[in-house]
């Protein structure tokens, strides 16, 4: 697909759903805003090599657990592996830290469920009851397993924890805080399904410096990883869902010293940090972004649309601006919306170079 036809093509913006939330731990409501933003472009049995480390991770620790060392070899081969033949050079990134035994990737492949609570229409995560929700997720668990089984998979909860709001608040910030009530039930969710949990902030007028602290309780545990949105980082004083937000390497370096810190004052494995992305400007300065062996950082494509538009979208603003990891996003009903009307499957998102290791469906 010709990427700047796609560019003329598609519109840049969010579609979006209301959502009423308490603000916080407060009694105040509030409107929010949730978004599924589309894929705009500005314009294979387990292997022996994938277990030794995975069988030691433990996906939700109710008590310390001991990790095996990292095999520099083994990482190493299962990091070319994941480069996917890329013959760019990009791909394995280069001199990049070996991670704290414990980490999740590359022995793993994550596949999340997102959305929130108090919506059905911000993700499958809240659109479903829960068992009913659990059990889709088992399945595409499956499915994925059946398309790679040389990568075992981690199933995951992607939660988002600080929403986009369409109004100020009492904050004035233009983003409402969920009930930490809304944690702990995802938090036992998870326990369920042995999955890990993903918590993710839409900043509205804020900065990640306010919000990611008040997770810290959370992001404390051995299975809350962190999840950042640049859309809605709204630097320039616009309302979210008004135009795209942007976030620079200085915020992600940010959240990435603060998870580090956490990591090595609570003995912690490697917490995931997960950067979305789907235009060049929403991350500016991606070669300043600095890589902790304490953190391991995903850049992922979340926008929505036709399979050549998400193609071209993870081309060019992911795979051409290599950090560490990468991540793909699926929308069970937006990427239905334009023709060819059709989800990609695991076996076509395996196609990609290089393959991606987080993978959300929305």
């Amino acid at each position: 697909m010709n990427l700047k036809n796609t560019a003329q093509t598609f519109c840049v913006a969010a579609a979006t759903a209301m959502l009423f939330a308490s603000c916080g731990q407060g009694n105040s409501a509030t409107k929010t805003l949730a978004t599924t933003p589309a894929a705009k472009v500005d314009s294979g049995k387990k292997s022996d090599t994938a277990k030794t480390s995975v069988e030691t991770t433990a996906a939700v620790a109710d008590k310390p657990v001991t990790y095996a060392p990292i095999d520099h070899a083994q990482y190493d081969s299962l990091m070319k592996k994941m480069s996917h033949n890329d013959s760019t050079g990009k791909w394995p990134v280069k001199n990049t830290p070996y991670p704290l035994p414990g980490a999740i990737l590359p022995y793993k492949r994550v596949v999340a469920f997102y959305g929130n609570l108090s919506s059905k229409r911000m993700g499958i995560l809240g659109e479903l009851p829960p068992n009913e929700m659990l059990a889709k997720l088992k399945g595409e668990v499956k499915n994925w397993e059946k398309a790679d089984p040389t990568t075992p998979v981690q199933p995951a909860l992607h939660y988002i924890a600080v929403v986009a709001s369409g109004t100020p608040g009492k904050s004035g910030k233009y983003r409402t805080r969920m009930p930490f009530k809304q944690i702990d039930s995802v938090l036992s969710l998870a326990k369920k399904a042995n999955a890990i949990v993903f918590l993710d902030v839409q900043v509205g007028l804020g900065n990640i410096r306010s919000e990611l602290p008040e997770l810290e309780k959370y992001l404390s545990m051995p299975q809350v990883h962190f999840g950042m949105d640049p859309e809605f980082s709204m630097k320039d004083g616009s309302h979210p869902g008004k135009r795209i937000g942007s976030y620079d390497a200085e915020d992600v370096n940010y959240a990435s010293n603060y998870l580090a810190e956490l990591v090595r004052k609570n003995n912690l494995p490697p917490k995931i940090l997960i950067v979305h992305r789907f235009t060049k400007k929403m991350v500016t300065n991606y070669k300043n972004i600095k890589l902790h062996k304490e953190v391991q950082i995903v850049m992922d494509m979340d926008g929505w649309g036709d399979p050549g538009l998400k193609l071209d979208s993870y081309h060019f603003y992911v795979h051409n601006e290599p950090v560490q990891f990468t991540g793909f996003k699926l929308f069970y009903k937006n990427d239905l919306k334009i023709a060819p009307h059709h989800m990609l499957t695991p076996e076509e998102v395996l196609k990609f170079k290089p393959y991606p290791m987080y993978i959300q469906y929305q």
